[in-house]
């Protein structure tokens, strides 16, 4: 990777470890700091005050707003500076105040973001979490560790969410939830502590899917939320709809997967 050649580039008040990597034109505000061991790939902005350590990559033509810092070590009393990673795709937005940790031996020892991410100020990404693509984190939505998040989620501002927790595909959060039990694919949670509230119709609609599709997703949300049936038996029921686009599919194997069990 080329080093910078271009100095207007980088704020002079700018702190680059000559270790770190950083692509020719990457720009660097004042008073930032990237540390030994950094990558951060072309096209990337990063403003002021902004703080990079670790064992940390960042992809192409990413955004870092003021004040975030991403890469430092995990908020997890089991740490002892054992060696991990903190991995970020391509062209995320992260705005003020965000931290991201990196990973820890108790898991992959990796903290994954993805790509297209939307991630709003003052969100805490924490130790092992794996974010897919598309996704949106509104203000002060905060993960605890190893929490995963399917491609296109949108969690609604102040939204918590208990370690170990996974959150499917298209799944979205109200403002304030709180949740402590996995989210389907495709389903909205309320306000307070996370119940079921419905298909996310209206985040379907925008992402291309028709009329037809949603229909069958719905009988598929009757099946597991309104007709009254054990989730065992809503999980065979689910097996006989039919599923033009595999979407039911992707549903079923969600929630025969789940280990601590889905808001219900």
């Amino acid at each position: 990777m080329p080093i910078h050649d271009k100095v207007s580039l980088v704020h002079p008040t700018a702190v680059i470890d000559p270790q770190a990597r950083v692509a020719a034109d990457v720009i660097v505000g004042p008073y930032s700091v990237i540390g030994a061991g950094v990558e951060i790939n072309a096209g990337c902005w990063i403003a002021p005050h902004v703080v990079i350590v670790g064992d940390t990559v960042l992809g192409r033509d990413n955004r870092v707003f003021s004040f975030a810092s991403l890469g430092d070590m995990p908020q997890d009393k089991k740490y002892r500076g054992e060696p991990t990673r903190l991995e970020i795709g391509d062209n995320n937005t992260i705005r003020e105040y965000v931290t991201i940790n990196r990973g820890t031996e108790q898991d992959t020892s990796v903290t994954r973001v993805g790509n297209d991410n939307w991630i709003m100020a003052y969100v805490h990404i924490a130790h092992d979490c794996h974010i897919g693509d598309h996704t949106v984190l509104a203000n002060n939505t905060t993960l605890a560790g190893h929490v995963q998040l399917g491609d296109r989620v949108t969690l609604g501002g102040s939204t918590l969410v208990h370690q170990f927790c996974h959150i499917g595909e298209y799944a979205f959060s109200a403002y304030g939830a709180r949740i402590n039990k996995d989210v389907p694919p495709f389903i909205t949670v309320s306000e307070g502590k996370a119940r079921p509230r419905g298909l996310n119709s209206e985040g379907l609609k925008r992402n291309g899917f028709d009329e037809a599709r949603i229909r069958q997703l719905k009988e598929a949300y009757r099946l597991l939320y309104r007709a009254d049936l054990p989730l065992e038996q809503a999980i065979e029921q689910l097996a006989t709809l039919e599923d033009s686009h595999g979407d039911v599919a992707k549903l079923r194997t969600f929630v025969s997967a789940c280990q601590r069990s889905i808001v219900r």
